[in-house]
């Protein structure tokens, strides 16, 4: 419904010379725009909740806030694409700097988790009734002290999509398809403490977004010949061992642009004839030099549904790139969490970073930075079984951030188990946390292999 801006004034002060200037402070409504909730999942102590907010009117929505009250015994905790504030009971939404503009027909969303069995009531948005109509009169219970029940040790798990039979703890590593200075091998020659191996890497093409892959003929040299029919060989051998191989998109010198729907559609379809071409069982994104959300999301979802439900999604973010969910690699990973298999983060060649208690003091290399950050992306909408730290595997594999294999294990106990943690404590455990990366298989035989040998056995150690 479109009205003049003259007449809603003109309304505005007719209401308040009638009814008293206490009216002057409601918030002004947007017409027309209405917020939906679905709890999207429930665990019996808890659940998760998702609001869509909807602008069917004729008008731009430019900004929001959406509040609602809780029962006494209910109270959100993690939360993401919204900012929070509470008072008691009553909890406040609003936008975040990338979701506050609503065009007519559109909707954007947020989503939390919840502590108890409460479900939202007295919802407003922008001070309308969240379905439109009058706003509710009941009053709030503002009164109500919130909860003091300690938060639950282990974040209350949603159903995770199909995991292609990864172990419940795995280790992840890079395979070469280049020469360097570490360890060149056969694929089939991969360790066998490596449950997921990540060939290393697709490449662009002259068409926008569309990848391409071949043995690399440096590699092939040194290995006395190496062909794609041997690689194809030897990526079966693999899952006869029970292992997935995934291809690798990007890397530190990757060119990979999605960023229109014609290129979104060249990656789908490029990527899916590599996966029919060489049997890769996923793909892993790992564009260090930035990537567009909204169409990367798309061609992913668009090669989910060329290949089927136990595709593996991976994604091999830089510690940048998961500071906030505002960043393109951290809404990317939200925005498509009901089909992403796990996020490894370079937890290196970074410096001292942000940690989940606004920290920035925790220096690289340590276990406080790895908990840290790794809490970052725990406490704001993914699942554990989403999370993995990745790692360098010893000298010559990083230039940042190199640390003992022990380490990796101390942060994999703080996280999951509550234990060796340092001076840092995260606020809950998380027994499902997925596990450990290394960059890379290559550079870890070059080290002897200390990498794999010592994390491998300690995940099976976790809950």
């Amino acid at each position: 419904m479109k009205r003049s801006r003259t007449l809603v004034i003109s309304l505005v002060a007719a209401l308040v010379a009638t009814l008293g200037a206490a009216w002057a402070a409601l918030p002004a409504f947007a017409a027309g725009a209405t917020a939906t909730f679905t709890k999207t999942a429930d665990w019996g102590t808890g659940w998760e909740g998702k609001y869509t907010i909807t602008n069917g009117g004729g008008s731009t929505v430019n900004g929001w806030s959406l509040i609602f009250d809780l029962p006494t015994g209910t109270s959100v905790g993690t939360y993401w694409d919204a900012l929070l504030t509470s008072s008691g009971q009553r909890y406040t939404f609003t936008n975040r700097s990338w979701n506050g503009t609503i065009a007519p027909g559109a909707s954007v969303s947020f989503g939390f988790i919840a502590t108890g069995s409460g479900t939202p009531r007295n919802c407003t948005l922008n001070g309308a009734a969240c379905g439109g109509g009058t706003p509710p009169t009941t009053p709030p219970p503002t009164t109500t002290p919130p909860p003091t029940t300690p938060p639950p040790t282990t974040p209350p798990p949603t159903t995770p999509p199909p995991t292609s039979g990864l172990p419940r703890h795995a280790l992840t590593g890079y395979w070469h398809n280049f020469d360097n200075p570490a360890v060149e091998l056969r694929l089939r020659d991969v360790p066998g403490e490596y449950d997921v191996i990540a060939v290393a890497f697709a490449e662009a093409t002259s068409t926008p977004g569309a990848v391409t892959f071949a043995v690399d003929p440096g590699l092939s040299a040194s290995l006395g010949g190496y062909t794609d029919a041997d690689f194809r060989a030897d990526v079966q051998t693999l899952r006869s061992r029970g292992k997935k191989v995934i291809i690798s998109v990007g890397g530190e010198t990757g060119r990979v642009a999605v960023n229109d729907a014609a290129s979104a559609t060249a990656f789908a379809d490029s990527t899916h004839a590599l996966i029919q071409r060489y049997g890769f069982d996923g793909v892993d994104i790992d564009l260090e030099n930035g990537l567009n959300p909204t169409y990367m999301g798309q061609a992913l979802r668009s090669l989910r549904a060329k290949v089927g439900a136990n595709l593996i999604i991976t994604m091999a973010p830089q510690t940048i790139d998961m500071q906030s969910p505002a960043g393109s690699y951290f809404k990317l990973a939200l925005d498509i969490r009901d089909i992403l298999t796990v996020v490894h983060t370079q937890y290196y060649n970074s410096g001292a970073m942000l940690g989940c208690d606004n920290n920035a003091a925790y220096p690289q290399g340590t276990v406080n930075f790895i908990v840290a950050l790794a809490c970052i992306q725990l406490e704001a909408g993914l699942r554990p079984d989403q999370v993995a730290l990745g790692l360098p595997a010893g000298p010559g594999a990083a230039g940042g951030g190199i640390v003992p294999p022990s380490v990796v294990n101390a942060a994999l106990d703080c996280l999951a188990k509550g234990t060796n943690c340092g001076s840092f404590r995260p606020p809950r455990t998380y027994p499902a946390l997925r596990g450990a990366m290394t960059w890379s298989i290559n550079w870890d035989i070059s080290n002897g292999n200390g990498f794999a040998r010592t994390v491998k056995p300690h995940l099976a150690t976790l809950p």
